[in-house]
């Protein structure tokens, strides 16, 4: 008969001690691993009976053979940014006979907490999620269910999983070196929370290159990474005592925020003030004018990250990966480049190892 106390205090280690293997075989078979022998998995699921493991779910999922799942835990799913990694993420699973359990923790590390509990007594093989919060003790109790984890867009430092991101820093040097180059030397950067590392790392890159181009004073408004937050940021901005005369805003949703504080001011753009946003999501071509942005390979990005958690799935002892994904500045018309028509311009932005993070 399994073990009633709780499932919380027995670890992997534990579990691999009592079945004599090692916690990588352990993993292996909680995520159906073709390396491990019939015998093999007969051992480790007794042991998991016997002591009463977390993953009762999952081992009992194994023994019916039913449906692989992995579960992803974005941060906002009503963001165009997680929709469109989502379905490279879906797209990588079809291939591979996985089906995807979504949740969406709105930002909130108490409801990230409930879902990545719900993910585990649905015997998922791996989670893929953006984190709410940078704090590794957070997540630990998941990895030493025997799940693999894999961060996508933000990181969690000292947590040892898998990350796929872009190089945020360079990223936003590009940008306002951009807009330094046009001639703007009062240049606002509205950016999303400081406990993100997106966040924190695209205000870097601002720094740095307001740093390089003569120490020119930065202006920084802090947004929620949502519609509401750049609109408010915005306004602040705008009835200071000296508006700016171009800003950076960390993300899309904000982007939007921010130019309907702009119209709503009646200052034109880029006459009165040039904006730079973040994600080239299909509607930024039809904002007024067109929106300049840094763009991120968000499908990429999604198919790349299920493609390393299933070998990480099948594979638990590989190398931990932490993949930095180039972007491209897009120039159009509402940075204040000179272009004919409704044109752009495509401008690859290299990963500069003296800006990495």
């Amino acid at each position: 008969m399994a073990n009633q106390s709780s499932p919380t205090n027995v670890t992997i280690q534990q579990v691999a001690e009592k079945a004599g293997v090692s916690t990588a075989s352990v993993s292996r078979v909680l995520n159906n691993s073709s390396q491990v022998t019939d015998e093999l998995k007969a051992r480790v699921l007794r042991a998991i009976d016997e002591l009463g493991y977390y993953p009762n779910r999952a081992a009992r999922h194994l023994r019916a053979g039913v449906v692989r799942k992995v579960g992803v835990l974005f941060a906002d799913i009503s963001n165009p940014f997680f929709t469109s990694v989502l379905a490279g993420i879906e797209s990588a699973l079809q291939q591979a006979d996985y089906v995807l359990v979504l949740g969406n923790s709105n930002e909130d590390p108490r409801i990230e907490q409930l879902h990545l509990n719900a993910f585990l007594e649905e015997g998922v093989a791996g989670i893929i999620f953006a984190a709410t919060t940078p704090v590794k003790e957070r997540y630990q109790f998941v990895l030493q269910a025997g799940v693999p984890m894999l961060s996508i867009d933000r990181t969690v430092e000292g947590l040892k999983i898998d990350t796929i991101t872009i190089n945020n820093v360079d990223a936003a040097y590009q940008a306002t070196n951009h807009l330094i180059n046009l001639g703007h030397r009062d240049v606002a950067f509205i950016s999303g929370p400081e406990n993100r590392t997106t966040a924190r790392y695209r205000q870097m890159g601002y720094l740095q290159a307001m740093k390089d181009a003569g120490n020119l004073p930065p202006r920084i408004e802090i947004g929620n990474f949502r519609q509401d937050g750049g609109y408010e940021a915005m306004q602040t901005l705008l009835i200071s005592a000296k508006q700016p005369s171009a800003v950076l805003v960390a993300n899309g949703l904000m982007t939007l925020g921010a130019m309907q504080g702009i119209h709503e001011h009646n200052i034109s753009i880029p006459g009165g003030i040039a904006i730079v946003g973040f994600d080239d999501m299909p509607w930024v071509t039809s904002l007024q004018p067109p929106l300049t942005v840094i763009a991120q390979p968000t499908f990429e990005m999604g198919r790349i990250a299920a493609r390393l958690l299933l070998d990480r799935i099948r594979t638990p002892d590989n190398p931990i990966q932490r993949i930095n994904l180039e972007t491209q500045l897009i120039i159009r018309k509402s940075c204040g480049y000179p272009l004919e028509g409704n044109t752009s311009i495509t401008v690859d932005t290299p990963l500069r190892s003296n800006l990495s993070v």
